[in-house]
């Protein structure tokens, strides 16, 4: 059964798995772990570990096809989807030198997993690689995964490298999910906070903990340290399962009624019956000490690492749905009065607030949203104000005019169906209200659209927001990468995406990117690296990187952007440098771009362009640089752009440098 109800939490970390080892009597083993032991699934060997296919051969003395597990009738198909995991037997060597084994491990292989897809089974789980070589185990992965269709393969890595372990586990791999295997049984075997944060920016699906892993509490039942607890928080956070693994290492106490709150079936019967029972147990109560998820959180939820594509509203007409979405954000347009009230105030003086009118143009109107918190300002100030609600979009327009009708407004407000770069207005305005940021803080064009409006502007007006800077950071996302890379072209890569970011990790603290700053600011805010508490803030922009970057601890990064204006577009063009023994050079730009690299260690020199059609070429390959087996490696897979923050700083030379602090 599910470990708990969590508020809003739907996913699959709801359940938990446990590893058993080979039985002949499949359905006995369900019913075993599900009945008595109320875990959600199993994760089973699907032959014997003594089979091998060349003794076989040789005993019977035909090669043809043998019988190498029961009959497919013992379970049903909902059974086998449901709840059963197939594990690929261990002894499996794709790479060994003894061709016997080899030959025997490939074709053991792909007769488990043909039996696997041939049971339904949601995925099969592959030992990991043997020894420092994995070209045939690489090779004979990515042929099985070309012919399934439903059933994924997962790969069981360690958590952290033991020191007597060959593989190197920080090579490149392209597995559709992978499944982690967590064994370490005491605190001080965890890696540090950043290295275990790497783990939630790949496809993992489940972690699997072995009851060696579990101390014991004062009253003799298995708890974890609290740096496990928070692992386990950020897999449960993360959907991502626990599956438990091992003999019971406890000797657990006389059976009482406090072993378990949150189960109705008989308690000592089960434990007695399932010995890993009481793991199941504790795993579920911290999975319902979880706060439930926060409203927004909720709305959220559905949009996680899901990419789409920025909105251009100086080109498209937005739809009521995306308005609907933004007007949400009450928080934000709050924060629009208080600024708006504060304006006032600056502009006119107590003894001459009834006798002076001020002119505020709401340049992008929208809906009304910032013409209500304008009057409402007004109000608040006791200051009197007279409105221009510009809009180009028709269909807004319409809305807008209903909306003042409604709210008996027609004497304060007056709506303009233009353009605001090509208004002819009767009268400059003393403060310009606008709300043009995007995920990239300009990529909705704002400085374009604010530039040909300023001219409404008095020369000692009021601009709101008069600055703003976009911060950005290396990340690690995978699931992100790889449906970039599904579409198999390279436009895709060179694109642009907003997006909920959830699973990625992040390497770096945010560095600022980008800086407008338009008037002398009559008041300042001081906005730290932080978010606005309640605030629906637009989702962060993504660019992918077409080849991940490697990056050893410790390394330096440098990211140079430029900003290129045109009369009908604007291009954002990106260099990567990694500071390392080799130097690498990435390009996320959809222009022609030559970089120099003058004055550094290179072994390589490399140029990035394009032609008219945006397609990438890279001349003299991509010089990449690995570190050495020994050290842990991070991918840089793209960067994230956190939320636009207000800043009083102006930049057109944009430079952000980076340090990984991958440790």
């Amino acid at each position: 059964m599910p470990l708990g109800q969590r508020a809003g939490d739907k996913s699959e970390s709801r359940y938990c798995g446990v590893e058993t080892e080979f039985n002949d009597d499949m359905p006995h083993v369900l019913a075993f772990n599900l009945s008595h032991g109320s875990f959600d699934f199993i994760l089973a060997p699907l032959m014997d570990p003594a089979y091998r296919p060349s003794l076989m051969q040789k005993d019977s003395g035909v090669s043809g096809v043998l019988p190498f597990a029961g009959s497919d009738l013992v379970l049903s198909p909902s059974q086998c989807s449901g709840h059963v995991i197939g594990k690929v037997s261990s002894w499996i060597d794709l790479d060994s030198e003894d061709e016997i084994l080899r030959c025997d491990s490939e074709t053991t292989l792909k007769q488990e997993i043909a039996w696997a897809s041939h049971l339904s089974l949601q995925a099969c789980l592959l030992p990991a690689p043997r020894g420092k070589s994995c070209a045939n185990y690489a090779r004979c992965v990515n042929q099985l995964l070309q012919g399934l269709s439903s059933t994924q393969l997962w790969l069981r890595l360690p958590l952290v490298k033991s020191d007597s372990e060959t593989m190197d586990v920080n090579t490149d791999t392209s597995d559709d999910s992978w499944d982690l295997e967590f064994i370490s049984p005491a605190m001080s075997s965890l890696p540090s906070v950043n290295s275990l944060g790497r783990w939630f920016g790949e496809s993992v699906r489940a972690a699997i903990f072995s009851t060696d892993c579990f101390l014991t509490n004062a009253r003799g039942y298995p708890c974890l340290s609290k740096r496990h607890q928070n692992l386990v928080h950020g897999l449960f956070n993360h959907s991502m399962q626990i599956v438990l693994s091992g003999e019971p290492v406890h000797s657990l106490p006389k059976i009482n009624s406090h072993i378990a709150s949150n189960d109705n079936d008989n308690n000592v019967d089960g434990v007695q019956k399932h010995p890993l029972r009481p793991y199941l147990y504790y795993v579920g109560y911290l999975y319902q000490r979880m706060d439930p998820l926060l409203e927004q959180e909720r709305l959220e939820i559905g949009y996680r690492d899901y990419l789409q594509s920025p909105l251009q509203p100086l080109m498209d007409n937005l739809e009521a749905q995306t308005y609907e979405t933004f007007e949400k954000d009450t928080m934000k347009y709050i924060q629009y009065q208080r600024a708006i009230c504060k304006a006032l105030q600056d502009r006119v003086p107590d003894d001459k607030a009834s006798s002076v009118t001020t002119v505020l143009m709401v340049v992008g109107a929208g809906r009304g949203p910032l013409v209500r918190a304008s009057l409402q300002a007004a109000e608040e100030t006791g200051r009197k104000l007279k409105v221009y609600a510009v809009e180009k979009n028709p269909n807004a327009v319409v809305t807008l005019h209903s909306l003042v009708k409604l709210e008996g407004w027609e004497n304060f407000v007056s709506i303009i169906s233009c353009d605001m770069r090509y208004w002819d207005a009767p009268e400059k305005a003393d403060i310009l209200v606008s709300e043009l940021l995007g995920s990239f803080g300009d990529n909705e064009l704002s400085p374009e659209c604010l530039d040909g409006a300023q001219r409404l502007l008095k020369d000692d007006g009021i601009l709101i927001p008069s600055s703003y800077t976009s911060f950005i950071q290396p990340v690690t996302a995978s699931k992100l990468y790889n449906d970039v890379k599904s579409h198999k072209d390279i436009a895709h890569f060179e694109t642009a995406y907003v997006v909920k970011l959830h699973n990625i990790a992040r390497l770096a603290l945010p560095q600022p990117v980008s800086f407008f700053h338009w008037t002398d600011s009559v008041f300042t805010f001081d906005h730290s690296n932080r978010s606005t508490d309640k605030s629906n803030n637009r989702f962060p922009i993504f660019f992918p990187l077409r080849t991940p970057i490697t990056l050893s601890p410790g390394a330096s990064l440098e990211l140079h952007f430029w900003r290129c204006c045109h009369p009908t577009k604007a291009i954002i063009q990106g260099i990567i440098i990694y500071l390392s023994k080799r130097i690498v050079c990435c390009c996320i730009s959809l222009t022609c771009l030559r970089f120099l690299m003058k004055n550094k260690p290179l072994n390589e020199f490399i140029w990035i362009g394009d032609g008219d059609a945006g397609l990438v070429r890279m001349v003299r390959g991509f010089a990449l640089q690995f570190a050495s087996s020994q050290q842990q490696r991070t991918f840089i897979l793209g960067w994230a752009l956190v939320a636009p923050r207000f800043c009083s700083t102006t930049s057109f030379d944009i430079y952000a440098h980076f340090h990984s602090g991958v440790n």
